[in-house]
């Protein structure tokens, strides 16, 4: 059982990019645009507990701000869970993130972000 902790240095720079272009988009009012780039960021950083875990308190203000009670009920067993199933090694991979699609299950990784986790050195 492998026991992640931090986001790697080599994926630093993708996972902070998608943050930033969440926020750039959420200021602007690109609701979808912005959930977007949350949805990517949660896939880049699934693996480590801090990384995970932010992004689902991400989440949950954006469910927050746009008043979706679904998002916002779906993101707290998230918050709770997420972080400590990273560190066991036990999440379900490519999975989104969002209170929309079922939190165990495992979705195909993009093209695009499967090449960050190669450049990375990383299995994806």
């Amino acid at each position: 059982m492998a026991f992640n902790t931090t986001l790697p240095l080599k994926l630093e720079p993708y996972f902070s990019k998608e943050l930033k272009a969440y926020r750039l988009n959420l200021t602007a009012g690109n609701l979808t645009e912005a959930w977007h780039h949350l949805e990517r960021a949660h896939i880049i950083g699934q693996a480590y507990p801090y990384a995970h875990t932010s992004v689902h308190w991400e989440m949950l203000k954006f469910g927050i701000k746009i008043k979706s009670t679904k998002e916002i009920i779906g993101q707290i067993p998230r918050l709770l869970v997420g972080g400590v199933k990273s560190f066991v090694g036990q999440i379900p991979v490519g999975n989104p993130g969002g209170a929309n699609v079922p939190p165990l299950k495992s979705f195909p990784i993009s093209g695009d972000i499967q090449s960050i986790f190669r450049e990375a050195g990383l299995d994806c």
